[in-house]
């Protein structure tokens, strides 16, 4: 499909060190386009822009919720590269778990303001400084804990509960030289997501229709379609990308079950 070339754009990418944000950033430069990586520390970012190979990659350190470095990122990428045409807000934390009455007004701020604070943030400094006169797109990495409830994620939930709204009202205001869309994960084999997943891969695949966990390329080869041309009459959307994990315990289906064996 020659609307997946991204030749001759250029992409920055929040929280690219490892991950989802790596993937992506891969994904877009393997599309033809130029990346600006961030990570928190130079060195990182360094080490993720060397994964993508090749001059049209480039790390900056930049703390997700440090307007400070976000602005000087965003002049960076100019400098650099001419133009910010695509924006992937993927960083992400989660420093609370538990139920929601047990958490502190820390981990709160710290949870909402990574989650939330900084995709308006970096999506504002994209806006203008070139988006909002040249047009672009941008993807949020939400969660399909956004669009759920379960125990002990209430706070992380309710900030990708939150950025999927967010993306909805963005898509509306930026509309028509923006476009925002965003992706809501399953469990992917990611450092964020190891409680989930890494004491029981298995388990967590008998109850996924697809029977296997998520993998960074996964989302990335989604993120680079929602950025591309391809997927130039979308905004405002939520890409579930869970291999079925939202649809419930796929294990009654199995072995024929399904098809009223």
């Amino acid at each position: 499909m020659s609307g997946l070339d991204l030749t001759g754009r250029t992409a920055i990418v929040t929280g690219a060190s490892r991950g989802i944000g790596l993937a992506a950033a891969q994904a877009i430069a393997a599309a033809g386009g130029n990346v600006v990586l961030t990570s928190r520390s130079q060195e990182s970012a360094d080490a993720a822009a060397a994964q993508v190979g090749g001059g049209n990659a480039l790390g900056v350190a930049a703390h997700a919720v440090d307007e400070v470095a976000a602005r000087r990122c965003v002049e960076t990428a100019l400098e650099r590269f001419g133009s910010i045409d695509i924006l992937v807000n993927n960083a992400g934390t989660n420093p609370a778990f538990g139920p929601l009455i047990g958490q502190d007004h820390g981990r709160f701020a710290k949870t909402f303001d990574v989650n939330l604070w900084a995709p308006l943030m970096w999506t504002a400094l994209a806006a203008e400084a070139w988006m909002g006169e040249h047009g672009g797109a941008v993807v949020n990495t939400a969660s399909i804990g956004g669009l759920a409830h379960e125990a002990n994620l209430g706070l992380y939930n309710a900030s990708k509960a939150a950025l999927i709204h967010l993306t909805k009202q963005l898509a509306l205001e930026l509309s028509p030289k923006i476009r925002v869309n965003a992706v809501a994960p399953g469990v992917v084999r990611t450092k964020l997501a190891e409680a989930l997943w890494k004491e029981h891969e298995q388990a967590v695949s008998d109850l996924t229709a697809l029977n296997r966990i998520g993998e960074p390329g996964d989302i990335a080869s989604a993120i680079a379609f929602l950025v591309s041309d391809a997927a130039s009459w979308v905004t405002g959307e939520t890409m579930v990308i869970d291999g079925g994990q939202l649809l419930g315990d796929v294990r009654p289906f199995r072995n024929g079950a399904g098809f009223g064996v």
